[in-house]
């Protein structure tokens, strides 16, 4: 059975051609504002981009609200096969290197006080966090040239890794016990953090060494794609390194660090306490939109290549960024991703404003959530009917 989409999907839409420009035009004016720094010397400068996502964006999608019209699939061929697209994510890279350049050198050539410093490290890590979100979406697509600017686009976070975890690990595993990126009901961001960036990491690994020895190739062979990913780290830091000397490596790991807990606050809230069923065979069942948290604010979709569409970017991965749809079974965050990293920072709040919608989508049934063990006594106690409310 086909889950159902908008009930209206093709009323109200149109074409966001030009608004697109939106996504790739991101590196670019935080980079401005690197610019305008080394051209005042004022250090607010370098608060552009984190008051950007934490603050401006939240405003813009409360004004501009949620667009939930779906392309008519008589448009979806032309929209996918439409080379302008693609060239918005390819033009993201460029840009997102060139502002790692430049925020390397303001980091090796001026004296920064610790405060412009950190801020520094923030704002590059900040579009590097969302070029992971660019390498996703290149990540999935067939094309050599896609996959190898996916890589590319991981190289300043050290997180080239994802490029194999998410495809072929994530995607089989989402909304599971098993999976390292799914996290769990009762679970804070900050307990999630670790588990899944060390999980991931081994996931990877284990992928790649998999599919190479079913070749009967070493997992160090130079086919391994974590390794050429990570290589692509090495040639980037390298060549920084070699230029600017050996103290810029300690901005670029603190900026890679900071960009891959972007990405990773972003996985925490994308399916938080969803779990698939199993069968009666013990299989989980196929993915759906109701496995993933859904945001349809216009403003995030935009910056974000439609990431927040998420529910049908899992339910079909090959789809592309400008055709993705909403489906009326698939769960909705109460704001976009902006506002919802933010108070997954702070887990009293996001606890109160997420659990509660975890149990409503599962109709109050606790057993039918991906729930942290150490946290199910506490949940129990909150939800003492649900464990009398057991479905199919």
């Amino acid at each position: 059975m086909q889950p159902s989409v908008s009930n209206t999907p093709d009323a109200g839409w149109k074409d966001k051609r030009w608004l697109w420009l939106l996504s790739p035009a991101v590196p670019v004016v935080f980079s401005a504002s690197l610019l305008a720094f080394a051209w005042s010397g004022h250090w607010v400068w370098l608060l552009y981009a984190p008051v950007f996502i934490h603050l401006v964006l939240p405003v813009l999608d409360t004004l501009f609200g949620e667009d939930f019209s779906n392309p008519p699939e008589s448009a979806v061929a032309q929209l996918e096969q439409d080379g302008f697209y693609r060239a918005l994510v390819w033009a993201y890279v460029p840009f997102q290197l060139a502002g790692t350049v430049l925020g390397a050198w303001l980091a090796a050539t001026h004296d920064l006080p610790w405060y412009a410093f950190a801020a520094l490290v923030v704002s590059v890590g900040s579009f590097n966090g969302i070029g992971i979100g660019t390498a996703h979406e290149l990540g999935h697509k067939k094309e050599a040239s896609d996959r190898w600017l996916s890589k590319l686009a991981l190289a300043p976070s050290l997180y080239g890794h994802f490029y194999v975890e998410h495809n072929r690990g994530h995607h089989r595993w989402v909304a599971t016990p098993q999976d390292p990126a799914s996290s769990r009901m009762g679970e804070s961001f900050w307990a999630f953090l670790p588990r899944t960036v060390l999980g991931s990491l081994r996931s990877a690994w284990h992928i790649e060494r998999e599919r190479l020895a079913r070749q009967g190739k070493s997992a160090w062979h130079i086919s391994n794609d974590n390794l050429q990913a990570w290589a692509l780290t090495v040639l980037l830091f390298g060549t920084l390194v070699a230029w600017l000397g050996w103290p810029v490596l300690v901005f670029l790991v603190l900026q890679g660090a900071y960009a891959a807990s972007m990405l990773e606050v972003v996985n925490y809230v994308e399916h938080y306490g969803l779990l698939r069923q199993q069968d009666a065979s013990g299989r989980y069942v196929r993915c759906e939109p109701e496995h993933s948290w859904n945001s349809n604010h216009l403003v995030g979709n935009l910056v974000l290549y439609q990431l927040q569409r998420h529910s049908d970017h899992h339910a079909h991965p090959s789809r592309r960024y400008q055709a993705l749809r909403h489906f009326a079974s698939a769960p909705q965050l109460p704001a976009g991703y902006a506002t919802m990293i933010s108070v997954a920072y702070c887990p009293p709040l996001w606890f109160a404003w997420m659990d509660h919608r975890v149990m409503t989508h599962y109709g109050g049934d606790l057993e039918r959530v991906n729930v942290q063990a150490s946290a199910r006594q506490r949940l129990m106690r909150r939800w003492p009917d649900s464990m009398r409310n057991v479905g199919p």
